[in-house]
């Protein structure tokens, strides 16, 4: 049975994330036995506190993209940034175009839980032209672009310095822009520099 990057990717974070909590819960036994049950329901609480400050604002945002994706706002940003998206990515068909735009254009509002169902797509649909088992450059690079993301609006940071009393909440807004336009260019000029150098050792 054919096993995809995304299934290898997914059985290998299972077991790290497994080992993580176990480990975490071993060490705690150790030093304050007496807090782990404290711990875990504290923790518990505070996720689910998180859940609900973020929920709003999510299903706002992903409703909105819905409608402008049935009204074809994806289309229009997969033309509008083509150009960008076969630099970074080479040539790729209209429908992964399309998930990549709106994986891009949420990133850079600062959605990063929202952009995730459009990133997974948009790497499935890189896995399904990937003919070895390792990662393509394609599919690293929008795993890069994903993690350094540009902000042009960080939506969820803001909410969060409201939600948590923030008196100037959008202050974050330049320092932020200048901080991931920074590291997005580092990441994608190394993938590109990388890439370069795997093709002329002829490993890809």
């Amino acid at each position: 049975m054919y096993i995809t990057n995304l299934e290898i990717i997914d059985y290998i974070m299972r077991r790290v994330w497994f080992f993580m909590i176990v480990a975490s819960i071993i060490v705690l036994i150790f030093n304050s036995p007496e807090q782990v049950v404290n711990s875990m329901v504290i923790s518990s609480t505070n996720a689910i506190d998180l859940l609900i400050k973020l929920l709003g604002i999510y299903a706002i945002w992903l409703g909105i993209i819905e409608i402008l994706d049935k009204a074809g706002l994806s289309t229009a940003l997969s033309s509008m940034l083509s150009p960008i998206i076969d630099w970074l990515f080479g040539d790729t068909d209209k429908e992964t175009k399309n998930y990549i735009a709106l994986n891009l254009s949420t990133n850079m509002l600062g959605l990063g839980n929202a952009c995730t169902p459009m990133g997974i797509k948009a790497m499935q649909k890189l896995d399904q032209y990937n003919s070895s088992i390792r990662a393509s450059h394609q599919m690293i690079m929008l795993m890069i672009i994903n993690a350094t993301s540009i902000q042009l609006l960080p939506t969820t940071v803001i909410s969060l310095r409201a939600t948590n009393g923030s008196l100037s909440p959008s202050d974050i807004i330049l320092p932020s822009l200048i901080a991931t336009a920074i590291s997005t260019a580092v990441g994608v000029a190394g993938v590109k520099i990388m890439a370069k150098i795997t093709k002329k050792k002829g490993k890809f």
